[in-house]
């Protein structure tokens, strides 16, 4: 046996008597346990030493962005009253106000003769005078102030006002109806403010603009009564038409003026009281009879 062998066996049996054992495979591992007198060692996988790294840190839990901040819905309640809540009445024209309520007011006094100006929509201290005429007359005090009584009371009195009511096309507002005019059905023509009133009983029911003769072929003032109607009149001595024509003095009628309605009042009539607007006349041709009385002043 060569020294080397020897030496080789020498150490292997030190670590025999030590109590450990080398793996069966060349350059392997040396287990660090210590196994039972008589067990039989099974042989443990080769282990490789890894490198000493630092414990990988616990990743946290992936968090949802927090969802945009929205204002609270309102809450709702689901229970209902037993009983709807009464309808609020709708608030009726004031004192001061501007508004087509009070134009509409006023149309409606006008129309029953207590209103004696063009509606303007603005209640002002005249709205409020023919506005407690009309409640003195039917018994409601005169307070001035439209309340629910008033304006139940004005709206039974009559349709609701037009257009051409609301926005009449008069020039001039009505002068204060001649006396004459208060009583039963007449035609009261102002040559001061250029209007022709039809009046029932002393109310106003329409009013239209007018025009009236010239210098040398006026226009008789006084008191009439219309003789005669004929509705396409035309004239046997100027030859003109002379629509709606309501005859109260000889040859003098109320009657539609194409002219005026044309050129306004840069011209004038041969004697008769012309009448800008054709709805109106024609309206009224169909309202008025033989003997309404016409009054010119």
């Amino acid at each position: 046996m060569r020294r080397g062998s020897v030496v080789v066996a020498g150490v292997l049996g030190v670590l025999v008597l030590a109590g450990c054992r080398v793996d069966g495979v060349a350059g392997a591992g040396v287990s660090g346990e210590a196994k039972a007198p008589g067990s039989v060692a099974t042989p443990a996988p080769a282990r490789s030493s890894p490198a000493r790294t630092s414990p990988a840190p616990t990743r946290p839990a992936p968090v949802s962005p927090a969802p945009a901040r929205t204002s609270p819905a309102p809450r709702t309640t689901t229970s209902r009253p037993s009983t709807p809540p009464p309808a609020t009445a709708p608030a009726l024209p004031r004192k001061g106000q501007r508004t087509s309520d009070v134009r509409a007011l006023q149309a409606r006094l006008w129309s029953l003769g207590f209103f004696r100006q063009q509606p303007t929509g603005f209640f002002g201290d005249v709205t409020a005078q023919a506005l407690a005429a009309f409640q003195r007359d039917r018994g409601l005090g005169a307070s001035g102030v439209l309340d629910a009584a008033t304006w139940a009371r004005l709206r039974a009195a009559g349709p609701a006002p037009t257009k051409a009511a609301l926005y009449p096309e008069t020039t001039l507002p009505p002068t204060r109806p001649d006396p004459r005019c208060l009583t039963g059905r007449a035609l009261c023509v102002s040559k001061k403010s250029r209007t022709l009133a039809w009046m029932v009983d002393g109310r106003v029911v329409s009013v239209m603009d007018v025009r009236f003769g010239s210098a040398y072929t006026p226009t008789r003032d006084g008191t009439f009564k219309v003789y005669w109607k004929s509705r396409d009149h035309v004239s046997t001595i100027y030859h003109t038409p002379m629509p709606y024509a309501l005859f109260f003095s000889g040859g003098q009628a109320v009657h539609y003026s194409p002219d005026f309605a044309a050129r306004g009042y840069a011209g004038a009539s041969h004697g008769c009281v012309n009448v800008r607007d054709k709805a109106k006349v024609a309206a009224l041709f169909d309202t008025v009879r033989t003997g309404d009385k016409v009054i010119v002043y």
